[in-house]
């Protein structure tokens, strides 16, 4: 697709996005995630409906998701990091390796298919289910983190994953940190921390990787990147967001870990169908 289109496609694609804004939120709240899991699957969709060649359909959905959760990334940092929650030396630990994590998910993106990024989603969110599903909070690697190769090599790993997973790394960088030893609190204003570098460089990388692809991407986009889903979905998420925060108030902690576990393998094997 190309720039210049009708007045009435970039309507449509306004409203699809609305509309998946809004269940996004709902979900986001719900769950109690940044919600990068939840809008790369529902992304996919109105993609889907739009359009959008396969070709491109599922970078476009990573680079959209992430550009999405930068400002809330931001926000929730400098609420965290207010609050002395932050774990700074993990931060600048990770912070390098991870962007360099990042970067090589964009290259990756620039020239591999979508089925690969589709395969990475599915073997990623399938490890967060598990946790989420059968996990326990006396599951423990180490007392600690480790030395310095250590650290580079998490930083990277989390760095690629979220940017071939469309996500700030939260879920991922919350589960190394609780299994060696930190609280969920501190892991989680951690991972607040580190997704401001992930969050801004996966941005700027999937610009620059779906470049090549213009002709095939939505009207408003910049590489893989939809400025109108960047625009419309952010804010409408978060007007969303406490409405689905006063849901999860009436569940337990153990149904909405149960909730989105069973929500990721259900986007796992959409996914999976689509690959066949």
């Amino acid at each position: 697709m190309a720039l210049g289109v009708p007045v009435s496609e970039l309507q449509l694609l306004a409203s699809l996005i609305i509309l998946a804004g809004l269940v996004t939120g709902i979900l986001a709240g719900l769950f109690g995630i940044g919600g990068g899991a939840l809008i790369v699957p529902v992304l996919y969709e109105v993609f889907r409906v739009l359009g959008v060649s396969d070709e491109v359909r599922f970078q476009l959905c990573v680079g959209t998701s992430i550009a999405i959760i930068v400002p809330t990334n931001v926000l929730s940092y400098l609420t965290h990091r207010g609050k002395g929650a932050v774990m700074m030396d993990v931060v600048r630990a990770w912070a390098v390796p991870a962007v360099f994590g990042v970067a090589a998910g964009s290259i990756i993106a620039a020239f591999a298919s979508g089925t690969v990024l589709k395969l990475a989603f599915v073997l990623i969110a399938t490890v967060i289910a598990f946790k989420l599903l059968f996990g326990r909070d006396s599951w423990q690697l180490a007392d600690d983190l480790p030395g310095a190769l250590g650290m580079t090599l998490y930083g990277a790993f989390v760095g690629l994953a979220a940017s071939l997973m469309g996500i700030s790394g939260g879920s991922i960088s919350n589960m190394i940190l609780t299994l060696h030893g930190k609280s969920i609190h501190k892991a989680v204003a951690t991972s607040a921390g580190l997704g401001v570098p992930i969050t801004i460089a996966g941005t700027i990388g999937y610009m620059l990787a779906g470049l090549p692809q213009q002709p095939l991407l939505p009207p408003l986009s910049i590489g893989f990147v939809s400025l109108i889903g960047f625009v419309l979905m952010a804010p409408v998420s978060s007007f969303t967001a406490p409405y689905g925060a006063r849901l999860a108030h009436a569940l337990s902690k153990r149904r909405l870990e149960i909730a989105f576990g069973c929500f990721l393998l259900a986007a796992c094997i959409r996914f999976i169908i689509s690959l066949i």
